[in-house]
């Protein structure tokens, strides 16, 4: 399979993704071959400074870059000569198999919707975070910020998106779905949690467990957590600040390690027609490393087409 690497994505570009493509191709089988798109000169004078040959790669020119700041939308369109908005036109010619950036997250879940569009009955593209478990495993918490102001139905098909992830990609059976909430009691939490519990409750969809609270999410209380994206985005940003906090202090043992962004290389967006890795903005060689061989293992395990599948047969209706 050929995977596409935004070398031009990331506070560390394009150092970070050369080198984090070359530890890639070490890992990699024969048969996968990255695609490096970004300037052509700015990639050539990488690998050369490596010692490495142009030929050992695909280089496919994209002159401009789309900046962290800019707005998601009008960078994509304002910019088609940009890495992200050449790397999604190369899927959609289905040139390249997946698609892998360390950019603009924003401009990464745009393009995926605008050039090769969410899978039909998703009402929402997601994300997810891993989780390290105390007593061994991962949990996948979704949503961790592509949408902020979710309502129920959305929460609904994050246990159902974050199920089947969990099921296809991380081998896990039988998945158990919680909800994250103040307490567990079924009438705990605002509104939009208090009716999203309802809707799961009934499902036939995913093994729904029940409310997780905050204070168990690393318990191995449930292998996938669902939270509307504004309350997974903070969440997520605590844990990485507490984490960098303890690493500066020497706070450090074989278990906190595994909350070290660099293990998980970033997150596919679930939910569209094709396989996109969204890398973490300070991702370094090794964490570019990892976003490549995640784009790999997601594609490899169809789940584009399980969560079309899946969405065939839901019990659910949902409602665009």
């Amino acid at each position: 399979m050929k995977i596409g690497l935004d070398v031009m994505g990331g506070d560390f570009a394009p150092d970070a993704a050369i080198s984090g493509a070359l530890l890639a191709a070490e890992a990699l089988s024969g048969e996968d071959q990255i695609v490096l798109i970004g300037n052509r000169q700015i990639i050539l004078d990488g690998l050369s400074a490596r010692g490495i040959a142009e030929d050992n790669f695909d280089i496919v020119h994209a002159p401009d870059i789309i900046g962290m700041g800019e707005h998601p939308t009008h960078a994509i369109i304002r910019k088609p000569k940009s890495s992200i908005s050449i790397g999604f036109k190369l899927l959609k010619q289905r040139k390249i198999h997946a698609f892998a950036s360390a950019g603009s997250s924003g401009a990464m879940l745009v393009g995926a919707i605008y050039s090769i569009d969410t899978i039909q009955g998703v009402i929402r593209p997601c994300t997810f975070a891993m989780l390290p478990q105390e007593a061994g495993g991962l949990s996948l918490l979704v949503d961790v910020g592509t949408n902020p102001d979710a309502k129920p139905d959305v929460m609904y098909q994050f246990g159902l998106l974050g199920s089947l992830t969990a099921k296809s990609v991380y081998s896990i059976k039988n998945p158990r779905v919680g909800l994250l909430n103040i307490g567990h009691e079924e009438g705990k939490g605002n509104l939009l949690v208090q009716a999203s519990y309802q809707l799961m409750k009934a499902s036939s969809d995913f093994n729904f467990i029940g409310n997780i609270e905050s204070r168990d999410l690393f318990r191995n209380k449930a292998d996938v957590i669902v939270c509307d994206g504004f309350t997974g985005n903070i969440l997520l940003k605590n844990i990485e600040g507490l984490y960098r906090m303890m690493s500066k202090h020497g706070l450090r043992n074989e278990y906190f390690d595994r909350f070290n962004y660099e293990n998980y290389g970033g997150t596919p967006i679930l939910g569209i027609n094709g396989t996109v890795i969204v890398g973490h903005g300070i991702s370094n060689d090794v964490a570019i490393k990892n976003m490549i061989i995640l784009a790999r293992d997601v594609y490899q395990a169809k789940l584009s087409s399980k969560i079309k599948r899946a969405l065939g047969r839901v019990s659910m209706v949902v409602r665009d």
